[in-house]
């Protein structure tokens, strides 16, 4: 490599961090953000830089065409659970001892950086959705840059991200007090089945508290419906494992929890507060049930964004 190859190699990695972050969110995909970043140094490589006046305009442009593109032919890829197995409580090979990680420790700790939850919902957005939002909402770029991209003006780039937006955000069904209380509930819910607390996990159930579950979803062997705050919490407590791929979310206007790994959906906990304990919660795991459901993101209280804007380096 020359001196003057050398030099632009170095100006492309001082952008290479934004850029992987701008495809993570764009493809949900470690290994294929990686790839439509490589590819733009390849393009750049062979490009006389001396005429490009705003470098990280261009990359930014060159990778985000890279990433509608492979989301129009459905080329990203979804990484699965390590080894091609499913987690315990879809019913796949259990990992061999609990301390065995499920996720690889980048991808895990990327998927919890960006957010889960926003992961799942940004994979229910169309290609120029997801690329409009991602580019505007998350990273600030002006719709004068954003329409080229997505080959459409900026009046109509707009009207993309403002509609991506809107299923982002979702509508809960609650008004705010309630929704702060369904909040509340299902955090201590979820910290409880974190911990494997089971006295936690007693005081946050109703006595009476029903789950009901996909068969899909159980270890073979394991009811459909059980009910009661102690079988309840002692199933919660023997899969807890689960808990960790677990992020709230809006499920049908409620607050709920998306389990995800890789950003990926595999459950939803369509959960049902009274009283300020759960009621009753119900695990969907099968495919079909899982695209009806209306997923939203659940911003943190007080809060009117949902993060994002960090570098992946």
């Amino acid at each position: 490599m020359d001196d003057g190859q050398q030099a632009l190699a170095e100006r492309f990695e001082a952008h290479r961090g934004q850029l992987r972050g701008v495809a993570y969110r764009m493809l949900g995909s470690l290994s294929d953000a990686d790839d439509a970043v490589q590819e733009a140094w390849l393009r750049l490589s062979r490009t006389d830089a001396e005429e490009i006046e705003n470098l990280a305009a261009w990359l930014r442009t060159v990778v985000s065409r890279l990433c509608l593109d492979m989301l129009r032919s459905g080329a990203a890829r979804h990484e699965e659970a390590v080894g091609g197995t499913l987690p315990d409580h879809l019913g796949g090979r259990a990992a061999a001892r609990e301390s065995e990680p499920q996720e690889p420790e980048e991808q895990a700790l990327v998927a919890e950086s960006v957010g889960r939850a926003l992961l799942v919902v940004l994979d229910t957005l169309g290609p120029a959705e997801r690329v409009a939002f991602v580019l505007h909402d998350l990273f600030a770029v002006p719709f004068t840059q954003i329409a080229p991209v997505v080959e459409r003006t900026p009046v109509a780039a707009k009207k993309l991200a403002s509609r991506a937006r809107g299923k982002v955000r979702g509508a809960p069904s609650a008004a705010a007090p309630e929704l702060e209380e369904e909040r509340r509930v299902v955090a201590a819910f979820l910290a409880a089945a974190r911990n494997g607390d089971l006295a936690a996990l007693l005081t946050v159930l109703a006595p009476d508290v029903v789950r009901g579950a996909d068969l899909t979803a159980l270890p073979g062997g394991r009811a459909a419906r059980i009910q009661g705050a102690r079988a309840v919490a002692e199933e919660t407590v023997l899969l807890r494992r689960n808990a960790r791929f677990a992020e709230p979310a809006l499920i049908d206007g409620a607050v709920g929890l998306v389990v995800a790994p890789y950003g990926r959906l595999l459950l939803a906990l369509r959960i049902r507060v009274e009283g300020g304990r759960v009621a009753a919660y119900e695990v969907i795991a099968d495919r079909r049930r899982l695209r009806a459901l209306d997923l939203a993101v659940l911003p943190a209280a007080g809060a009117g964004t949902w993060g994002g804007r960090k570098n992946l380096s």
